[in-house]
């Protein structure tokens, strides 16, 4: 009896160790399942499962249509309009194709009819230039215009650049000097080359009114006027015209002369203006007619009743508007 009692602890031993045996073989199992599993998963479901190191975004990936979709581009802003600059150099000789320097922005006319001049040339109204003036003399006045003996020595010779084959002859021009003197000339005279774009070549009379003469060369502004004048236009024939050849001069204009035409059969002919400052009808076309006179801002003047009296100075009873 008492070895049958020693043998059912032994037994006892052997069942929990058999039991203990088998968990730990079912918790084997378990792991080589679960490994296993693990291990057929796809490379890519498990790249996406896990993220990057360092990523903290938490937006979901594009899709190919929103990859190919590009961005609307912004819409690009107006430029601002170039202003005329202040500081532009005093031209020079060596650049006859330049304008005169502007050392201002033109500014609205106080009146409307004034607000653009389309039929100007290198000479706009309310525009500063820049330049130097210089001085010669001037004698009676007259010059390569050919208006003839001047009633004042006030005149002015333009360079050649802004002469502009005399598209400057007969404007009236206010010039200042650095030192705040200042005079109104008219243009009678063209200033050769090496006169640069800007330069003034005033009567010695006109230059006394800004410096001394033996300064010789000062810098200056200068823009055009539109004077007040109680005189109206003239028209002069040309030595050797007739009804088969002709030259036209107006004179006295109060701002500068853009075109010249006269009356045909099928409206109105422009003639060709020449740097001696007449109109030129080669065939005789319009010649003793009716004529029509525009200036630079685009106002026309008719006139009627002017005969081919060659080198006689004609008045009219017209005249441009004050700008």
């Amino acid at each position: 009896m008492a070895s049958h009692s020693r043998r059912r602890p032994l037994r006892k031993r052997r069942t929990a160790l058999v039991l203990a045996v088998a968990v730990a073989a079912v918790g084997v199992l378990l792991s080589l399942v679960m490994a296993l599993r693990l291990d057929s998963e796809p490379n890519a479901v498990r790249a996406a499962a896990e993220p990057a190191a360092g990523n903290q975004s938490s937006a979901p990936a594009a899709t190919p249509e929103q990859k190919a979709k590009p961005s609307p581009k912004p819409k690009p802003k107006p430029k601002p309009k170039p202003k005329p600059s202040k500081a532009s150099p005093t031209p020079t000789a060596t650049t006859p194709s330049e304008r005169p320097s502007p050392t201002s922005a033109p500014r609205s006319s106080p009146r409307p009819v004034s607000g653009t001049a389309p039929l100007a040339g290198r000479i706009r109204p309310q525009v500063t230039y820049k330049g130097v003036a210089t001085h010669y003399d001037a004698a009676d006045g007259d010059g390569a215009c050919l208006y003839g003996p001047s009633p004042d020595l006030m005149v002015a010779a333009m360079n050649h650049t802004d002469y502009e084959t005399s598209k400057a002859c007969g404007a009236h021009i206010l010039v200042r000097a650095a030192n705040g003197a200042s005079v109104t000339v008219r243009i009678t005279n063209e200033c050769p080359l090496p006169c640069a774009p800007g330069q003034l070549d005033l009567s010695k009379e006109a230059f006394a009114k800004l410096a001394g003469l033996s300064a010789g060369r000062i810098p200056i502004t200068w823009s055009l006027l539109s004077p007040s004048t109680s005189d109206t236009v003239s028209i002069r024939y040309k030595t050797g015209s007739s009804r088969h050849w002709c030259g036209i001069q107006a004179l006295g204009h109060r701002n500068p002369l853009a075109r010249l035409e006269v009356r045909t059969g099928s409206g109105w002919t422009r003639l060709t203006r020449t740097e001696y400052n007449y109109f030129l009808s080669p065939d005789g076309t319009g010649c003793g007619g009716p004529l029509r006179l525009t200036d630079i801002y685009g106002e026309q003047l008719t006139v009627d009743g002017i005969a081919i009296r060659p080198d006689a100075v004609q008045p009219t009873r017209v005249q441009f508007a004050r700008h």
